[in-house]
Formats: structure tokens, sequence, C-alpha cells
């Protein structure tokens, strides 16, 4: 953490050149003592919160790996080393990836730290105040929620960073980062309103916040038979439901188009703006070298075969999630490509969230669906058959929803332990490349046997119970005396 302090520091004046819709350019700074002084102040320092969602979500902080450190996809060995080396299971504390996660958490912490601890002096509308506020601990709990289903125990910084003095404090038990993360999203819920203007659509709402907090009780309740966070997911999960606020898209391919940021089933995204403020999903995951997207493809990982076998003939999200040949536009020739041959060029290809427009590398418009209607009725179905014991008829109904739009036939006449297995199945299905698949794993217990099982490309990861928890980064060991590191590490 003392790593990043002259960072962090900065966003004790932060300024940003901004849009109404969150869509935002680079940050600036103005110094502290002329900072906070009006709303239009206190705005930009909340956009300058949400901006750093933009940083996590544009390339690969959350999802490289979720996804290979899974069984959905596979780094090109001849890629960077550290996706080769998570993905191995020969995690180090050096690694970019823990370390991105970490600081990129904490930084987004500060951020709505510093707006929570300075707004009681802002001379601004008391109600707007409030939301401001709701909306800050929103984005604190979502950053509190990856560190901890990644690191477990954190540091628990409630307040704004103001010196190197409050930087070095030991991490918090799991227990009181989830009731932290529980509070900041009862707030939320009490305090935002369900909807924004649609020139705001990508700031939280109290429906988002619900939703969150469905998915935590969900994560909290892991794989423990009656534990009565089962119960809390899928009441808050019906609340939201039940509002007929949120519906899925007929085609599963409208989710993912341009036209539709923030539409009927984005509970809450990350927006990007083509060309100008985007991500990296086009360029990044096209086939090597392939001359279909700008600066050409970089192929930083594949698909699995396991994944890609998954799919049923008839189920329609397979050619929207995959590219699997393109035309070549100097030769005309069609390109067919591969889960099997370990030439980067023609390996299959994620492409659901490619952007199709994008003229400028590494800058495509599509936003990350952080959380979606489909997976709040997966939430709901999944807790609803543990909290009875089985599956109960709208735990059939929520889960054959999104069945029928992806062309499959209702599920019937299931155990408790083979609907659990066709949600895990499902959840793959449906959200995968979306940065859930290794915390799926994870809280139902079985990472360690799904990761066994997926060898392409000579894996053979040794996989043990601490890689459930990934390694604290050694820069914050080195910086913070107090922090001791994950067993195993």
């Amino acid at each position: 953490m003392k790593t990043h302090i002259t960072y962090l520091l900065a966003a004790l004046a932060i300024l940003q050149s901004c849009t109404a819709s969150l869509e935002v350019a680079p940050r600036g700074y103005l110094t502290s003592g002329t900072f906070y002084q009006n709303e239009t102040d206190a705005k930009a320092a909340l956009i300058g919160a949400y901006s750093i969602l933009q940083d996590v979500y544009r390339n690969e902080h959350i999802l490289t790996p979720n996804e290979i450190c899974a069984d959905n996809a596979v780094p090109f060995l001849t890629g960077g080393a550290d996706r080769v080396a998570i993905w191995r299971y020969s995690h180090n504390t050096s690694n970019l990836y823990p370390g991105q996660i970490w600081s990129s958490a904490y930084q987004g912490i500060q951020y709505s730290n510093v707006l929570i601890d300075r707004l009681p002096g802002v001379s601004m509308n008391e109600q707007q105040k409030h939301v401001f506020t709701a909306e800050a601990k929103f984005l604190r709990a979502l950053h509190y929620f990856n560190l901890v289903r990644f690191f477990g125990d954190v540091p628990l910084v409630k307040n704004e960073t103001t010196s190197l003095e409050d930087v070095e404090i030991p991490r918090s038990p799991v227990a009181d980062v989830y009731q932290f993360i529980e509070e900041d999203l009862l707030e939320a819920a009490a305090t935002l309103p369900p909807r924004h203007a649609d020139n705001d659509k990508g700031r939280a709402t109290s429906v988002a916040a619900m939703a969150l907090l469905a998915k935590v009780y969900l994560t909290r309740a892991g794989n423990t038979p009656n534990s009565p966070y089962w119960a809390q997911a899928a009441s808050k999960a019906k609340e939201v439901i039940d509002l007929n606020m949120y519906d899925l898209w007929e085609d599963y391919a409208d989710v993912f188009a341009l036209a539709n940021r923030g539409g009927k089933e984005s509970i809450f995204e990350v927006q990007f703006i083509t060309d100008i403020k985007g991500n990296g999903f086009t360029t990044g995951f096209a086939p090597r070298g392939a001359p279909i997207v700008p600066n050409n493809g970089f192929g930083i990982f594949r698909v699995t075969k396991s994944l890609f076998d998954s799919y049923g003939a008839d189920d329609k999200r397979k050619s929207v999630t995959f590219l699997t040949s393109y035309v070549h536009p100097g030769t005309g020739q069609t390109v067919q490509l591969s889960v099997d041959d370990p030439d980067p060029t023609v390996a299959v290809s994620f492409w659901k969230l490619a952007d199709p427009t994008v003229r400028v590398g590494l800058n495509g418009g599509t936003s990350w669906p952080y959380l979606r209607y489909a997976e709040l009725l997966l939430i709901y179905a999944e807790a609803l058959n543990e909290a009875h014991n089985g599956p109960t008829a709208e735990a059939y109904q929520a889960l054959n929803q999104v069945r029928n739009r992806a062309g499959l036939e209702d599920l019937s006449n299931l155990d408790k332990e083979a609907f659990n297995d066709a949600i895990m199945l499902e959840r793959r299905l449906e959200l995968c490349f979306e940065g859930h698949r290794w915390f799926d794993l994870v809280r139902r217990d079985r990472l360690i046997e799904t990761v066994k099982a997926e060898n392409s490309f000579d894996r053979n990861a040794p996989i043990t119970e601490h890689h459930k928890r990934f390694p604290i980064p050694f820069r914050e060991i080195e910086a913070n005396k107090k922090l001791e590191q994950n067993a195993g590490y």
C-alpha cells in the first residue's frame, strides 16, 4: 500500500473533464486547498471514483485470473510470462496480476474514502450529498468484494489515507470485511434512486446495490449446506426480480450490442467509449496477428476445448461468444480457427465483447457487464435450491428462462446435486469471459478438481488448497510490515 501512497494521495484533489454519463477523459488534479468547495467539485470527484472501474475492467485485472486460473482459457505460451505462471499455478508474490488487483482496488477505495470523508463539508444540496456518498460506498463495497475473494483477509481501510502513518495496518478477518461490504451496500440500497436519467446510465442504483448484495450473500454461503446466507441471497434476488425493472434480451447477442449499453438486462456495467476511452477486448483477444482489428490481433489467450465443447449444438450463445473463422481482408480467403491447433494465429477467440466499429487499437466501446439480469436469475435459482434442499418451481423457472433464451429446453426432475451441477454449467456457458469462473469454482469448492481435469497444452497444474487465495504482492509486504502473507506462499 505504501508503494502506491503518492498516487493514492493525489485523490485528495481529483478533477475530471467529464460528461454526465460518466464516460470520462483522463483525470487531472487541483490542490487540496481549492477542491471540494461545491457540487461541481464533488461530482468531478465522484466521476473520478467511477473511472477507476474503467482502469480495472478495460484490460485484464479481473478477467484474466478468473478465466485462465480456472478452465475457460489458456494463455499463449509465447505470451506474457505472468499469465503462463498463474495458469500453471506457479504463483509467486511478484506476479503482475495479484499486484494489479491489489493496487487498483485500494486506489478505488481511497477515491471513495476521500469523497465520503470530504462530502460533509461541501456546500451543496443535502439530498444530492447523500446520493453521492451512497454511490461512493457502493463502489467501495465492489472493490472490497474483489479483494476479499482473491486474497481472503485484507486491510480494512475505512477512511481517507492522508499520510504515510496511516498506511501500515494489519489484515482484517474475512468476516469483518464482508460485514463492512454489507453495511455499505445496505446504505446504498436505502439511499440511491432505482434509476438515473438516461444520460447518467452507468451510475450505481439502489437496485444494483440489492443485486450485488444477493451475490455477496451467495458467495458467503460458499459450499455450506443450510447456511443462512442461501435464504438471504434468494430473498434479495427476489426483491430485484419482483420490481419488474429488468428482463432478458430475446437475442443473446443484444446483451453486448453497443446500442444496448445500460439496457434492460444491465443491472450494473462499466461503460467505455469507442476510440476515445475504450477497452482492449477486441484487439486483445482476436487471433494473434489477425488483420481484422486495429494493430492486428494480440491473441493474449485462447479458448479451452472443454469450454468450447460444453455448448450443445442448439445453444445459440456459442456463435456469439466465440470467433471461429474470419475472412482475411487481403486474400479474401476464409481462415478457420481451432481449439486444438497450438498455432496462436488460428486459435478460436472470445468474441462476445468485441466492438466491430473500433478503429483505434485497445479502444473498443463495449461495456463490461459487471452484473446483469441473467446472472441474478441464476443466483436466485442456486440460492433457492440450497435454501429448500432441492429445486423449487421458482428455481426451475429462473434457470429455464436463461436456458430458453439460449434455445435450450426446460430442465426438470433434478435432485439437489444435479440442479447444482446444472447451475454451475449454466453460469459457465452464460457468463464466460465476464470474470466469474474462478470465483464460482472457489466458492463451491470445485477449483482443485476442475483445474486438475483441464490439462490442455500440457498444463498439469500442481494446484493445492492454498491456491484458493492469491499471494499478497511482495511489494505490499515490503511496504507494510503489518501484513502477513497467505499460507503456502
